[in-house]
């Protein structure tokens, strides 16, 4: 099998939600990833901050992931799969799709030393 990124995109600008939808909304990442993990295809995961720097290639240094985008990216999931058409199966019922958002499903290249 394969190793596979799922990236989660949405809009930046997406409101702040209440307490009551934050637990509402964690417990859907919950019962997706486990229910990736029930399958044995979960390898890893974690959310992203929405604080950060970017480096240019010229050496400046400016603040914001990627501030001049529409679009954020909010966290990742690995996950094992036989093909990109099964990864990309797997991605769906992700909470960031009821969003809105995007799932980018890229297969994560393995570099031999």
């Amino acid at each position: 099998m394969k190793e596979f990124m799922m990236i989660f995109r949405n809009d930046k600008d997406v409101p702040k939600p209440s307490p009551e939808q934050m637990q509402q909304a964690v417990k859907q990442w919950q019962d997706w990833i486990g229910g990736i993990a029930s399958q044995g295809k979960f390898v890893a995961t974690n959310a992203l901050d929405f604080t950060g720097k970017t480096m240019h290639a010229n050496g400046t240094i400016t603040d914001g992931p990627y501030a001049e985008l529409k679009e954020i990216v909010g966290g990742y999931i690995i996950v094992k799969a036989t093909d990109l058409d099964e990864a990309v199966s797997l991605s769906k019922g992700c909470p960031v799709l009821a969003l809105g958002g995007k799932v980018e499903v890229r297969t994560v290249m393995v570099l031999n030393n």
